[in-house]
């Protein structure tokens, strides 16, 4: 199979589909892997490097548009990118449909079948390859956060972990799966002042008993959310509706209740936010202040530390990647329900049920689109 590689476009993103080990094990198998010119250098990874692991060099992407059959890549195609998909082209990347209007309507008028990582599911129900990336933004939104938190950049001028004789950031992190695990155990290690909130009793009773007592553990009701923001400095919005739009947890109303220079870390923003004053930022331009909060809501937080991101990703998707390439697609989806359940869109039309109602759209099945 012929996959492509094109580098990415989305403002400071500086990830890779996929890396030049991985590519090395796609040409191993007889796979052809096309990578456009510069694409890993974001991750230290030259032309060089992927020439001798067996990829052909392309000056532009269009050539890797137009001769791919697979497209690996690691953010949702950006409007440019999108003109040059095509009917029978496979695109294996972060989707994030529900939120966004214009990338569905576009892949939906192109004819690709499009397959999203953070849908893919595995045995035990988890996604596992959204994990790798949800580790990483949950470490990093409390980096994020603290960083937020200096008086230069609008916060209250607190230090997280606070000094001897001085109290610490108090940290509410909304949600206890894999981003909300990872925010409090950094705000932990930090020595700031932690609470999670979750509304399963099954994720509440194992961050307890993993955490006990160096942070609260509370049911995620709107009274104890209310009640905790406004005496938080730093929330982090960890929440996840598995392919639909997330949930607003705090209202724009409720901000001027909470501490002047607080910060809003909001995780869930590829998926249009958990906070109702969310609007997606980059890391040329990544805060903002409403009533006197600032709001972090980078679409892309792991893509500022694209090394480590990278081969995280990889890890996790190259055994999808060569199940697609040796197999075909059409098999591969056909075999997999795991794989299957990636599946969002195909031939014109909605795969995956929460996008299809987020878009108000027809859902048919990935089943009976690929007439199983």
């Amino acid at each position: 199979m012929k996959i492509g590689v094109p580098k990415e476009t989305k403002v400071h993103e500086y990830r890779v589909g996929l890396t030049p080990e991985s590519v090395r094990d796609l040409v191993a198998v007889g796979h052809s892997v096309l990578v456009e010119t510069q694409a890993g250098d974001g991750i230290g990874a030259s032309d060089e490097a992927y020439s001798a692991a067996g990829a052909s060099i392309v000056r532009a992407a269009t050539e890797v548009f137009e001769t791919a059959e697979l497209i690996v890549k690691v953010k949702e195609p950006q409007i440019g990118e999108r003109a040059h998909l095509r009917a029978g082209q496979v695109l294996f990347t972060y989707l994030h449909l529900a939120p966004d209007h214009a990338q569905t309507s576009d892949l939906l008028a192109s004819g690709v079948t499009a397959i999203a990582y953070e849908t893919v599911t595995d045995k035990a129900g988890t996604l596992p390859l959204l994990k790798p990336m949800s580790q990483v933004a949950g470490r990093m939104s409390i980096q994020a956060g603290a960083a937020s938190l200096e008086k230069s950049r609008g916060g209250r001028g607190i230090l997280l972990g606070g000094v001897p004789g001085v109290r610490p950031a108090s940290v509410v992190v909304l949600g206890g799966g894999v981003v909300g695990f990872h925010a409090a155990e950094n705000a932990i290690g930090l020595g700031a002042d932690v609470t999670i909130l979750d509304r399963s009793l099954q994720t509440i009773e194992r961050l307890q008993t993993h955490f006990g007592q160096l942070a609260k553990v509370l049911f995620a009701t709107k009274t104890t959310i209310s009640d905790l923001i406004t005496e938080a400095d730093l929330v982090v919005g960890a929440v996840l509706i598995p392919g639909a739009t997330a949930p607003k947890l705090i209202e724009r109303r409720e901000l001027v209740q909470m501490r002047r220079g607080s910060v809003l870390v909001d995780v869930a923003i590829d998926q249009g936010g958990c906070f109702e004053s969310s609007t997606p930022t980059t890391h040329a331009d990544p805060t903002y202040i409403v009533d006197g909060v600032v709001h972090y809501c980078v679409a892309n937080m792991p893509g500022a530390v694209a090394r480590t991101s990278t081969y995280a990703l990889n890890n996790a998707t190259l055994p999808h990647v060569l199940q697609l390439a040796n197999l075909g697609w059409r098999q591969a989806l056909r075999e997999d329900p795991y794989l299957r359940s990636g599946l969002n869109i195909h031939d014109g039309e909605v795969t995956c049920e929460p996008v299809a109602v987020a878009h108000n759209r027809k859902f048919v099945s990935a089943e009976k689109a690929l007439a199983l």
